[in-house]
């Protein structure tokens, strides 16, 4: 664990004291055998569901919103499966920060590398469309066995895992960016470097517009139009899913997004989460449908997470 420790006296204070108790205990519960941890993490997941009401909500919320073709007891099911999901998705961010990479030879494979390699002979950079599944990190790790990537991220609010995740992601990653510092993502551009970056989330009304995700219009950041305009880059969408047998993981690239930008900062918007719900529906309970993706709203934050009286 010393490498992903600090001499930093502040840490030592009891205010981290959780933060370091549960790292270690990841740590070592990341030594158990592969197939221990998937089924440790489904446990986990079932009991996150009865143990966190809040997010229960969330997710029931969500799924109801994004597939009402469904009947209630497929939802039901659904919200039951995300959970399981999100809890085996903790040990993969273990195994993404810990496991030895020979020990994931031969678990995963690559579809639709023609795509990236069209776009990187451009030599223009590319911006790699990502998505909040909960094989987030390990995704990464197994992507960056195919090419070197970049990724960007967004700072974490307690300094202690800001340090940790920071430093175990520089395993998967060549360069861990910060989302606020657009000189390094416009210089690895530069380079003809990968840009990993993932803009699924509600960030506010603050530089987004309304577009469509699954149907229901939600806050959507327009800063993919900007980043694609920095170096002219192609942008294209990977996906990545644990198999439905637990054997392994499947990557696949989409082919580059084009026409984009176009000119109009709602179309490219929606063209962008388009690409992330295609994502998505190769297995729908391996997207974070736990976070409020749809907590702006015009008629006040977080309207359509309210409980009805």
């Amino acid at each position: 664990m010393s490498q992903h420790t600090t001499p930093d006296k502040r840490f030592l204070s009891p205010r981290f004291w959780p933060a370091r108790i549960g790292i270690g205990l990841l740590w070592l519960l990341n030594r158990l055998p592969w197939r221990w941890q998937i089924r440790l993490g489904r446990v986990l997941g079932h009991l996150l569901f009865y143990l966190s009401p809040r997010r229960r909500h969330v997710t029931e919320v969500n799924i109801r919103l994004c597939f009402p073709e469904l009947s209630d007891a497929e939802q039901a099911k659904l919200v039951r499966s995300v959970f399981a999901n999100n809890g085996i998705g903790l040990f993969e961010t273990a195994m993404a920060w810990w496991t030895p990479r020979e020990k994931l030879k031969g678990h995963f494979t690559l579809k639709g590398q023609e795509h990236l390699d069209a776009a990187l002979a451009k030599g223009k950079g590319v911006i790699l469309l990502g998505a909040h599944f909960s094989t987030l990190d390990l995704g990464g790790l197994l992507f960056s066995d195919f090419y070197p990537v970049d990724a960007m991220y967004r700072r974490h609010n307690n300094p202690l895992l800001e340090r940790i995740i920071t430093r175990c992601r520089q395993r998967c990653f060549e360069l861990v960016i910060e989302r606020s510092e657009i000189r390094k993502v416009l210089k690895a551009l530069r380079n003809n470097h990968i840009v990993w970056y993932a803009p699924d989330q509600d960030f506010g009304s603050h530089q987004s517009v309304y577009a469509p995700f699954f149907g229901v219009p939600a806050a959507t950041i327009t800063a993919t139009t900007r980043m694609v305009n920095l170096n002219n880059s192609p942008i294209l969408m990977l996906a990545q899913h644990r198999l439905p047998d637990d054997s392994g993981y499947e990557l696949e690239l989409f082919p580059v997004i084009e026409p984009f930008p176009t000119g109009d900062e709602e179309a490219d918007a929606a063209r962008v989460n388009a690409e992330i719900e295609r994502a998505i529906r190769k297995d729908p309970a391996q997207y974070m449908w736990v976070h409020r993706r749809f907590k702006t709203h015009p008629q006040g934050k977080n309207y359509l997470y309210r409980r009805q009286p």
